[in-house]
């Protein structure tokens, strides 16, 4: 009978691996040539850890930009193919903002598993004024060296910090590759100027030109914005708000995939 009962056990443990590492993906029941042995496998828990980056090749969402109810223009976020820095894939986005008698384009080459930003290349009209940017990002020594060309004058500054250093414009795209997310998740945010907190808020129903959406609502700490992300796998950056004295928002009226 021992014998039995060990042959049993040895003969379940080489359904379990079968089940597991073979047939996994269907989600079906697995039915062993015995008689005695129908087996169910129990549900896994969700892992508890950031999600790789999903590549929205193709993903554009246009912004309203207004202040209060004045609308002053418009803001296009593009994810492109991605592309080759310094010999290394990366993923390649853009974000350009039109205002009156204002533009600024921003090309940003970000890690594709971290999402950190590795170059920001960005360059700003403001009539008659152009400047010119550069950001690049070593995220090993965390350090951010930034030139500029104004009015036809060079300009270079170093930031040295102590963590990973993120980019504002891509930071709600950042925060879209977080799983298992629920009010009260935080994260420390490490811009080149300033380091505050952002946390998970609440989950609510938006309103927005582009339709109706469940959301996530974070808020910095100190309260500087808001970020409404649907609340779905696609995690799509709604809505966002600055709270300062001159208070901006963009409000997605557009999305395409």
């Amino acid at each position: 009978m021992r014998r039995t009962t060990v042959l049993l056990f040895i003969i379940f443990l080489q359904v379990v691996f079968v089940y597991i590492f073979l047939d996994r993906a269907e989600k079906k029941t697995v039915h062993i040539v015995r008689q005695w042995t129908v087996y169910k496998p129990k549900p896994q828990p969700p892992a508890l850890k950031e999600k790789k980056p999903i590549e929205r090749v193709g993903e554009k969402i246009v912004y309203a930009v207004t202040m209060g109810k004045v609308s002053l223009g418009q803001a296009v976020f593009t994810h492109l193919a991605p592309a080759q820095l310094n010999g290394k894939k990366v993923s390649l986005m853009t974000f350009e903002t039109k205002l009156v008698r204002f533009r600024d384009l921003e090309t940003v080459y970000s890690d594709s598993d971290s999402f950190l930003p590795l170059r920001v290349e960005r360059r700003i009209s403001s009539w008659p004024i152009l400047e010119k940017i550069t950001e690049d990002y070593d995220q090993e020594k965390f350090i951010l060296t930034i030139r500029k060309n104004k009015g036809g004058k060079d300009a270079e500054f170093i930031v040295r910090k102590n963590s990973p250093i993120h980019n504002a414009i891509i930071l709600p795209f950042y925060v879209r590759k977080m799983d298992n997310l629920g009010p009260g998740w935080q994260m420390t945010v490490n811009l080149p100027t300033r380091q505050f907190q952002i946390k998970l808020i609440s989950i609510e129903e938006i309103k927005i030109p582009a339709g109706t959406f469940k959301a996530y609502r974070f808020e910095s700490n100190p309260k500087r914005f808001e970020i409404w992300l649907s609340a779905d796998e696609r995690k799509i950056p709604l809505k966002i708000k600055g709270t300062g004295a001159f208070g901006y928002t963009l409000i997605m009226k557009e999305y395409s995939l």
